[in-house]
């Protein structure tokens, strides 16, 4: 039986690479799907472009918010409107590997799975091949506290066991506190260790911000982990070695 997925893809200024995103999902082996775009308020070009793939393609969805709230606002419109027994998410500026949804619906029907990820590629801004991101081969709630494994634009998780499971309404890091969230109801999540997914780098400032990073993270275990302010202080810090760690043993040149 071929399931229905549900790909969502929130959209801010991005028609610079918004054609590549979307092109990568039409090429894909496993056609049953709807790409739902969200537009969060562009300024630019970005919503001719969703305009123009929704009229040459049924599979193509457009919707518009009426103001600006940010990624996890538009992701939780695209859920709300999702019919699909499987939910993907893929930022506008990233794209996938042809075969990203089969092998990755693929291996969650067969090892039953609520919630997957994948290694991924990192290119820069001409879509240049920089290394590839090793991922673990499973990631608990334990181990989600203490790094976020699970990149937003490899991951899709099963509705059917999971229910819609919406990102919290923080501005930052709502994607790994979704995951933190799904991960307390499951025993784990699975990691194909085949790169799918084609990620850009630079197109994540908070990566930049290491102070910030630190603040937005400490509220994730403050307020939406619900620790109090000690227990926040000590997984920040046990997050900070785990972080470091996996940036320098993960990466691998191609």
């Amino acid at each position: 039986m071929s399931y229905l997925v549900s790909i969502i893809t929130p959209v801010y200024n991005s028609e610079r690479y918004l054609p590549e995103c979307i092109e990568s999902v039409l090429k894909q082996t496993y056609t049953n799907f709807e790409h739902i775009l969200i537009d969060d308020c562009s300024t630019d070009g970005s919503k001719s472009i969703i305009e123009k793939y929704k009229d040459s393609d049924s599979r193509v969805k457009f919707l518009e918010l009426d103001k600006n709230g940010g990624a996890g606002v538009a992701r939780n419109k695209g859920i709300e409107e999702a019919n699909g027994r499987f939910i993907a998410f893929l930022d506008a500026d990233d794209y996938w590997v042809e075969d990203k949804l089969e092998k990755q619906i693929e291996t969650m029907l067969k090892t039953g799975h609520a919630l997957s990820y994948t290694s991924y590629y990192v290119v820069d801004e001409n879509s240049t091949l920089v290394y590839r991101r090793r991922v673990p081969l499973e990631t608990n709630y334990k181990q989600i506290l203490s790094n976020c494994y699970i990149f937003c634009s490899t991951s899709m998780y099963d509705v059917e066991q999971l229910g819609k499971s919406y990102m919290p309404k923080i501005r930052r890091r709502q994607d790994w506190a979704l995951w933190i969230e799904i991960l307390r109801k499951i025993d784990k999540s699975i990691g194909l260790q085949k790169p799918l997914v084609y990620y850009r780098k630079g197109n994540d400032s908070l990566s930049k911000n290491k102070f910030k990073l630190v603040k937005i993270n400490y509220n994730v275990f403050r307020k939406q982990v619900g620790l109090s302010s000690f227990k926040s202080l000590v997984y920040m810090i046990r997050f900070l070695f785990t972080y470091f760690y996996y940036k320098l043993t993960s990466k691998i040149k191609v």
